[in-house]
């Protein structure tokens, strides 16, 4: 894991890879709980036997589910180290170029972007890049941003 020690360390990393995940086994009870916290029980992704017959030939992860791998991703790669408070900020831009049929494996890729300073800290963009084994397209792609705040 790479951590980021200081707001200098974090500005001169922008515009490198941080490294990869491991690997992430998507189970159908993975996709159930996520189904039930969110209220999307669309049948493309809760129910085995109606998805054999659809189109991707099983259930697949909801998008959103895949997307919100991304903490849990980002942390298995760096850390921003010191006492800053960090807030999500937003997302510049995701997209979901593939599904990720249930038993998949997936892992994420993490690369920082732009570093700029603000009156309260950093604002700090991360580009993760969420691949399934054995695909050659991703998952999700995601710009996620951070505010570090008084570092």
């Amino acid at each position: 894991m790479r951590v980021l020690n200081s707001s200098d360390e974090i500005a001169s990393a922008a515009g490198t890879t941080l490294g990869t995940s491991e690997w992430l086994e998507v189970t159908q009870d993975r996709i159930d709980a996520f189904a039930d916290a969110t209220g999307d029980h669309q049948w493309i992704h809760v129910d085995p036997q109606k998805a054999l017959e659809g189109p991707y030939g099983s259930t697949i992860a909801h998008g959103y589910l895949t997307l919100s791998l991304v903490p849990l991703f980002g942390s298995q790669v760096f850390a921003f180290a010191g006492d800053a408070a960090k807030v999500n900020y937003g997302l510049n831009k995701v997209r979901f170029p593939a599904p990720v049929p249930v038993g998949s494996k997936v892992r994420g890729h993490v690369a920082l972007g732009d570093v700029v300073d603000i009156p309260t800290g950093q604002q700090v963009t991360i580009r993760y890049t969420i691949e399934i084994q054995g695909s050659d397209k991703p998952a999700c792609v995601a710009e996620t941003v951070v505010l570090l705040l008084g570092s």
